[in-house]
């Protein structure tokens, strides 16, 4: 039979694999424990959705709908998309089932898919953890959600990230300043680039966002959104402003911030990094009082933020834990007999120990060979005379993870540590937390 070409992952997408894996579950476990702790409920959407939905929330003239969706016909002959993004998916669950009579924090997470150009830091398939907020006015929950991200950083050990703020004030304000805007890039039209030029007649604000140097001047050199900013907008971003001064939180105002969707209003955020090269934002996120009443719902304020797993874990230098704590070796007849029932026992009067019993067969060399590549602290031992006595011995294959000096227990004397010391089978569990 002739050996087939080994098939590979589709470009832009990335398998997570195991020793990755521990390091992506310590984040997600984090980020969840601050969530709760901030009393955020988590929701779960679907990944296809009709793709109406990202061309009424995103906007249909926006680089994702236009350039970027993975969308396709079903058999049925429905438009369908995979989620480009999480906040769409959030509202149109909440107006469905009615999630909406009364003020709600919600989390989500996982992964959303974009046809980019891949390269560091952007993927086709990518992973979020977002936070909704709907019901809710004033510059108080703008704060809140700003502050909850910078105790996520402090939580991950990340001090690199710097915050920048903008406001687009509202519709009628953002109208106005459109026309200020245009009027002001029609006489650079000449020097715009290709896609700038395009943006002009279909989303004036995007030009601002260019990554174009040759731009650069000309958009520093532009009308700026703050000062087309009505009473109300102005005062609820000063009063935001006001809020991160008196928590401690240093931020820049950066005119140019417009973000990529067309959904936002007043407060828009980004957390940057210079650590990624030009994929620098981890965290965005802003106000979008329109959305839920765009999609069919009832008129409710909202903001959220989403912020990129991938990113993050290029910025965290945490360890994980190891993935086991103790290794079952068992060699002879009668022992491998009796090995898988007493891992069982083991497990039943240790629910959170992480035990391994070793399958496969192998001596007592090659055992003890696999129990130390597994990363595990111990190895338990069992052989035929330990089984007949009831007895098993513990043998550590590295040193635990904190000493305590004053403890002088046969578990924690320097002979402890690199000695094997046979235990009751019936003792075990008291005795094997010592040596973890």
């Amino acid at each position: 039979m002739t050996r087939q070409t080994p098939l590979r992952a589709i470009r832009g997408m990335h398998d997570l694999l195991p020793d990755d894996s521990a390091r992506w579950q310590q984040l997600e476990d984090r980020a969840r424990a601050l969530l709760e702790r901030y009393g955020y409920t988590e929701m779960r959407t679907p990944l296809v959705e009709q793709s109406e939905l990202f061309k009424r929330s995103i906007g249909e003239v926006t680089d994702i709908v236009e350039k970027e969706m993975y969308s396709f016909e079903d058999r049925g002959g429905d438009q369908l998309s995979l989620r480009p993004e999480g906040t769409a998916s959030c509202v149109r669950a909440a107006i469905e089932h009615s999630l909406l009579d009364q003020p709600r924090r919600i989390w989500y997470r996982g992964p959303m898919f974009r046809r980019e150009r891949p390269q560091r830091g952007r993927y086709r398939q990518f992973h979020q953890i977002g936070v909704e907020v709907f019901g809710l006015t004033g510059p108080d929950i703008d704060l809140e959600v700003i502050l909850l991200t910078r105790r996520l950083w402090e939580a991950l050990g990340l001090t690199d990230l710097r915050l920048e703020l903008n406001s687009l004030g509202d519709s009628a304000e953002r109208a106005a300043y459109r026309q200020q805007l245009v009027a002001y890039l029609r006489q650079h039209e000449a020097q715009l680039d290709d896609d700038s030029r395009r943006r002009l007649e279909t989303n004036p604000l995007r030009v601002l966002d260019s990554k174009n140097p040759d731009l650069a001047e000309i958009i520093a050199q532009a009308p700026s959104l703050i000062d087309a900013l009505g009473s109300d907008s102005r005062a609820h971003f000063e009063a935001l402003c006001a809020g991160l001064e008196r928590a401690g939180l240093a931020y820049e105002i950066n005119p140019r911030l417009v973000r990529g969707l067309d959904y936002y209003n007043r407060t828009v955020f980004e957390w940057i990094t210079d650590a990624l090269g030009a994929q620098g934002t981890v965290c965005a996120g802003g106000r979008y009082d329109g959305l839920v009443e765009q999609l069919g719902g009832r008129a409710t304020p909202a903001v959220g933020f989403a912020l990129g797993l991938e990113r993050l874990l290029e910025l965290s230098e945490t360890e994980p834990p190891p993935s086991i704590d103790a290794y079952l070796i068992a060699v002879g007849e009668q022992a491998n007999a009796a090995a898988m029932p007493i891992a069982e026992q083991i497990r039943d009067a240790l629910p959170e120990l992480r035990l391994l019993c070793h399958c496969g067969g192998g001596s007592f060399k090659s055992q003890f060979k696999r129990a130390d590549r597994s990363g595990a602290k111990v190895a338990l031992v069992l052989g035929d005379d330990e089984l007949a006595q009831q007895r098993i011995g513990i043998k550590p294959l590295r040193a635990p993870a904190s000493d305590d000096p004053t403890n002088t227990g046969p578990a924690k004397s320097e002979q402890s540590k690199t000695e094997q010391t046979s235990v009751a089978l019936d003792a075990l569990a008291d005795r094997l937390p010592d040596f973890l």
